[in-house]
C-alpha cells in the first residue's frame, strides 16, 4: 500500500474542500522518477489545466488521481475521499475519456455510450435516454448508429468524451482532448466543457497548447520532472507574461536553432535534375 500524505509531507495536510487535493505522490518506473513528490489543489468548480513537457509526469499523475495506478507513496484525495482507500467510490465522482484505442470501436456510437453507462451500473432505459442526450449535444445523432470505427477523428474525440460524461460525474479528467481535432469539432467541445464548469462541475485537462490552455482554463499547473513548477490562476502563473513565454521560463530545455549545413542552401543554385535538365526530359 502506498503512504499516507501525512507520513509523505507531514505538515501539510490535504485540504478536504478542494475538489482535488494531492500530497507528496511518488511513482518510479524502474530506476526513472516519473512523479517526484508531487503536491497540488484543485478547486470545486475550475478548469484546470496540467501543463509540461513530454515525459514531465501529467499522464502519470492522472492515472494516479484517477485509481488506474498505484502511487509508490503519496496520497489523492476526490472532494475529501482518500482515492486509495475505496478505488470503486472514489472512481464514481470521476468521468475519464479514454483514447481512442482504449474503446470497442466495432460498436455504435448509441451502443458504446450505452455500454459505458450500464458498467457504471446505471438502468438500461436511463443511460439509453442519457446516451441520445449526449449524441445530439455532441452533434453526432446521425452517427448513433455507425460503427465508432468509421468516425472521423474529431467524431471519436467527441464519443469518447461521451462516454465519460455519461454517469453524470462531478470531475471530468481529459488526457489531451483536443489533439487531432478539427477546428469546428475543437470549438464544439470546449463549448460542453465549459457548460459543464459552469455549471459546477470540476474540469482537468492536460494539454501542450498553451494558447488553448490560457483561453479555456481558470486555474494551470506547470509540471516539470514530476513537480509543480507552478501552479495557481492563468493570471498568477503567467506572471504578466505570455503563457507560453511564462511556461518556457519556468521548464528551461529552449536553446538556439542548430546550424544544419544542408539546410543553409535554401535559394542557392541546385545542380540540374533529371526533371529540371530539359535535356533529360522524355529520356
Amino acid at each position: 500500500m502506498p503512504q499516507t500524505a501525512q507520513s509523505q509531507v507531514g505538515a501539510i495536510p490535504s485540504n478536504p474542500n478542494a475538489a482535488v487535493s494531492i500530497r507528496g505522490l511518488f511513482k518510479q518506473f524502474d530506476r526513472k522518477v516519473a512523479v517526484s513528490g508531487l503536491s497540488l489543489d484543485i478547486p470545486i468548480g475550475s478548469f484546470y489545466g496540467l501543463v509540461g513537457p513530454n515525459g514531465a509526469g501529467k499522464t502519470t499523475t492522472l492515472n494516479m488521481l484517477t485509481g488506474l495506478l498505484v502511487p509508490d507513496a503519496g496520497n489523492a484525495m476526490i472532494l475529501g475521499r482518500d482515492v486509495w482507500s475505496d478505488v470503486n467510490q472514489a472512481k464514481k465522482s470521476i468521468g475519464m475519456m479514454p483514447q481512442a484505442d482504449q474503446i470497442f470501436d466495432r460498436l455504435t456510437g448509441l451502443q458504446l455510450l450505452v455500454y459505458a453507462g450500464m458498467l457504471r451500473g446505471m438502468p438500461r432505459n436511463e443511460v439509453t435516454k442519457r446516451a441520445h442526450d449526449l449524441l445530439n449535444a455532441f452533434g453526432l445523432a446521425d452517427a448513433a448508429n455507425t460503427v465508432v470505427s468509421d468516425y472521423s477523428a474529431g467524431m471519436t474525440k467527441k464519443v469518447c468524451l461521451a462516454t465519460a460524461m455519461i454517469h453524470s460525474p462531478r470531475i471530468l479528467v481529459l488526457d489531451e482532448p483536443f489533439e487531432a481535432v478539427d477546428p469546428v469539432s475543437s470549438a464544439n467541445l470546449r463549448d460542453i466543457l465549459i457548460e459543464y464548469a459552469n455549471t459546477g462541475g470540476t474540469v482537468i485537462i492536460s494539454s501542450h497548447v498553451m494558447a488553448l490552455v490560457e483561453r479555456m482554463c481558470t486555474h494551470v499547473a506547470v509540471i516539470n520532472q514530476g513537480q509543480v513548477a507552478a501552479a495557481g490562476t492563468v493570471e498568477q502563473v503567467a506572471a504578466g507574461q505570455d503563457l507560453e513565454d511564462r511556461f518556457l521560463q519556468l521548464v528551461g530545455g529552449r536553446h538556439d536553432a542548430a546550424h544544419i549545413d544542408w539546410l543553409s542552401g535554401a535559394g542557392q543554385p541546385q545542380p540540374p535534375t533529371a526533371y529540371g535538365n530539359p535535356s533529360m526530359q522524355g529520356a
